[in-house]
């Protein structure tokens, strides 16, 4: 006798519950696409606001790699803007963070920043996510090394679908909707 062309398999529950054990009962985990979208808008934003305060001149100092040949105030003028871009991206990740429980972009995408059990981060948390984001700002190699590096993690089950700041931190990019209802009152 043959088998029957129809199996039914028990329930795996969702998708944070067969990766993390201590994962409530119906938490989603944000796609890796939404998480590196949401990042390109923080990123944005941080970059138009330094821009809008300067008149216009950060945007095209930062990227301008003559400066460098220029004598030692070009150089110091150059290290400079990086350096407040660093400011300026720690000081967002961690108030932003504190403030709403994640930044404007994983707003904008609905996406919420959990312990592994869904529940949410404390104030002290925020800071050294803030620094390990940072990494993410330097030119090509934290677009292409570290970003892309953490994309591939969170697209995939051997990481846990996880990059490697939340596998540091023991945190979750969670879909915003589908942690429990104490959870969601604490982020706004």
């Amino acid at each position: 006798m043959s088998q029957s062309p129809v199996q039914v398999y028990g329930g795996q529950g969702t998708l944070a519950q067969s990766v993390l054990a201590s994962a409530p009962e119906g938490m989603l985990i944000a796609p890796a696409w939404k998480r590196a979208a949401a990042f390109a808008i923080d990123a944005l934003l941080i970059t138009l606001v330094l821009t809008f305060l300067t008149g216009g001149v950060f945007a095209t100092t930062l990227n301008d790699l003559s400066l460098l040949t220029q004598g030692a105030k070009s150089i110091a003028f150059f290290l400079v803007n990086w350096l407040i871009l660093f400011m300026a991206g720690y000081l967002y990740f961690k108030y932003t963070g504190r403030s709403f429980g994640r930044s404007l972009g994983q707003r904008g995408f609905r996406i919420a920043i959990v312990h592994d059990n869904g529940t949410a981060l404390e104030q002290h948390h925020w800071g050294p996510r803030a620094i390990a984001k940072l990494a993410y700002f330097l030119p090509f190699i934290g677009w292409f090394l570290f970003g892309l590096r953490d994309v591939m993690l969170a697209r995939s089950g051997e990481g846990g679908y996880r990059t490697k700041i939340d596998q540091a931190h023991h945190t979750v990019a969670a879909v915003d909707w589908s942690l429990p209802s104490e959870t969601r009152l604490k982020l706004k």
